[in-house]
């Protein structure tokens, strides 16, 4: 298959020489001379850079139409709406910007092409124009760039409020646990060294915070609450990506990352938004994190604050102590019997 692959792009090569080769005969035959020969080949290389441009710009309008809604789904959070109009603010600063320089690249190459009768004109420098286009620039950068940092602020900063919901996200090869504080709102200290069979979160067992701290492996959050995710990791680098929240954040080993946001919207609303009774959010690991990265995920869910509340005092404590168990009951002993008292008699 690769040897006729092969030949066939050595066959199409000797055939447009040999096109090129009685192309240039016809027009020595028909007396036009290397300069009007040039002039004519310029001429058409120059419709075709014009054809060339009208197809790329008819595929990305068709992309843009058609392709668009795939790019990213509903924004499930507060945030994500302002995110996403900085975003749409850049692709339309950069669509922009493209559609200007390459309809003038190509147009120039078209209108600009070699003519015989014309003279080129030496343009030494012009320092107003140079001077616009490096500050306009400037601006426009600068701009993106600082709206985008005050929103990235406004996400990283701790959460403020105070009945807001602490969780935090253990990430290990290859799964997502789910530590949320307790009605104290504060989550106990953990540290990695104090993993253990009975202690798989490695909370210090010292801090009283810790003893009404809950676990699950799934993330669940009330809706219109302000969730602080508190992000570690077990074992290597991994990512913590929730695309409906517009949440992204590595879980680094041996350091704490953090990601404050308010979703806005249940799952039963996005389910009438998308028209699908099988959805579900999801969070991913968005980094490769070795050969079961493609499996490691956690299901996600928004409810209301009851629904939160009476699911929350059903999932299992983070910790619990060995002695807390009950203690089973000893058996009981044998009633002493007294040795020497007579038999009862049988009537």
């Amino acid at each position: 298959m690769n040897l006729l692959l092969i030949l066939a792009i050595v066959f199409g090569v000797l055939v447009l020489v040999r096109i090129a080769n009685v192309a240039q005969m016809a027009a020595e035959l028909s007396g036009e001379s290397e300069e009007d020969e040039q002039d004519k080949s310029n001429k058409w290389n120059s419709i075709g850079y014009l054809l060339f441009m009208i197809g790329m710009f008819a595929l990305i309008g068709y992309g843009l139409i058609n392709w668009t809604p795939l790019m990213l789904p509903v924004a499930a959070s507060e945030h994500g709406v302002e995110v996403d109009n900085l975003m749409n603010i850049n692709w339309a600063v950069l669509f922009v910007v493209f559609f200007i320089t390459q309809f003038l690249l190509f147009w120039f190459a078209y209108k600009y092409r070699y003519n015989k009768n014309r003279r080129s004109f030496y343009f030494h420098d012009n320092n107003k124009l140079e001077a616009i286009w490096t500050i306009v620039p400037t601006i426009v950068l600068a701009g993106l760039i600082v709206t985008g940092l005050v929103e990235w602020n406004k996400i990283t900063d701790r959460a403020k409020s105070e009945d807001g919901v602490k969780i935090q996200i253990y990430a290990k090869q290859f799964d997502f646990t789910a530590r949320y504080a307790g009605t104290d709102n504060k989550l106990g200290a953990s540290y990695f060294k104090n993993i253990t069979d009975v202690n798989p979160l490695g909370v210090d067992t010292m801090d009283a915070a810790v003893n009404d701290d809950r676990m699950s492996s799934e993330l669940v959050m009330p809706v219109g609450s302000e969730i602080e995710l508190v992000i570690n990791s077990r074992d290597v680098i991994h990512s913590v990506y929730l695309p409906h929240f517009r949440v992204q954040m590595n879980a680094v080993p041996g350091m704490t990352t953090r990601f404050h946001f308010k979703p806005t919207v249940t799952s039963a609303k996005m389910k009438e938004i998308t028209g699908n009774d099988k959805f579900e959010y999801i969070l991913l690991c968005n980094k490769i994190c070795g050969v079961a990265h493609y499996n490691m995920k956690m299901p996600v869910r928004v409810v209301e604050k009851d629904e939160y509340n009476s699911w929350l005092k059903g999932t299992k404590m983070a910790y619990t102590k060995a002695t807390d168990a009950p203690a089973e009951a000893a058996p009981a002993a044998p009633a002493a019997t007294d040795s020497t008292a007579k038999p009862m008699a049988s009537k």
